[in-house]
């Protein structure tokens, strides 16, 4: 059985793909900070508490997977969106900012070093959660935006430094999700698709293994079983 790292996983897109790879065979370690709202009624989900900022979380992450047989798979999926309603560059409060860069691009570059000796062994891959924000220009998301675009960067470099590997950046689309909902306080959002929609095409990716790549989840729903 694979075994596969999520963080972020007690809501949202986390959740439905921890809930998707363990119903396809997978055994999965999960976080999230909300220790409440992080509970699964499947074995074959490892739930642990923790700030994924945290590098004594980040080590028992890895070593939850290592228990298992070590992780096949790394998803970079836990984030934050910064202050909502999303200030303007010319307002953003910059320790708010420090924080968004600290979740979105420090902390998933910190676990997937500390995964990457186990990774290499299985010749595994690196999913990093990351938005159309990351290459549009779209005023008020400066700070989001632009920290999905280091991540994005990143996972660019990563890829040409671990050949071995694959290593995908993976925009799942506009979701109805507590985040996205912050995103736009006040608005209905409830035509946005719900993130269990995206979880075959997940599964597709990490079953065929493209090229390592910026991977949209939508392009990949025609194919997907």
């Amino acid at each position: 059985m694979p075994v596969a790292i999520i963080t972020g996983a007690s809501r949202g897109l986390g959740r439905a793909l921890a809930h998707g790879l363990a119903g396809a065979g997978w055994r999965v370690v999960v976080d999230a900070r909300n220790a409440a709202a992080l509970t699964f009624s499947t074995p074959a989900i490892t739930a642990l508490a923790g700030d994924v900022t945290d590098p004594a979380h980040r080590v028992a992450l890895v070593a939850a997977a290592d228990r298992l047989g070590g992780a096949d798979l790394l998803v970079n999926n836990a984030g934050i969106l910064g202050p909502s309603p999303q200030p303007r560059l010319a307002d953003y409060p910059l320790d708010a900012l420090r924080e968004v860069y600290e979740v979105n691009v420090f902390a998933p570059l910190a676990l997937t070093q500390l995964a990457l000796p186990g990774l290499r062994a299985r010749k595994g891959a690196v999913v990093t959660v990351t938005s159309d924000a990351a290459i549009e220009g779209y005023a008020g998301w400066g700070g989001y935006g632009s920290a999905k675009a280091a991540a994005e960067q990143a996972s660019r470099v990563l890829a040409e430094e671990e050949p071995a590997l694959r290593v995908w950046w993976v925009d799942p689309g506009d979701l109805r999700t507590r985040m996205h909902q912050e995103a736009f306080p006040g608005e209905d959002i409830s035509d946005r698709p719900e993130p269990e929609t995206v979880v075959p095409a997940f599964r597709h990716l990490v079953q065929t293994r493209p090229p390592s790549g910026r991977i949209r989840l939508g392009d990949l729903l025609v194919t997907a079983p």
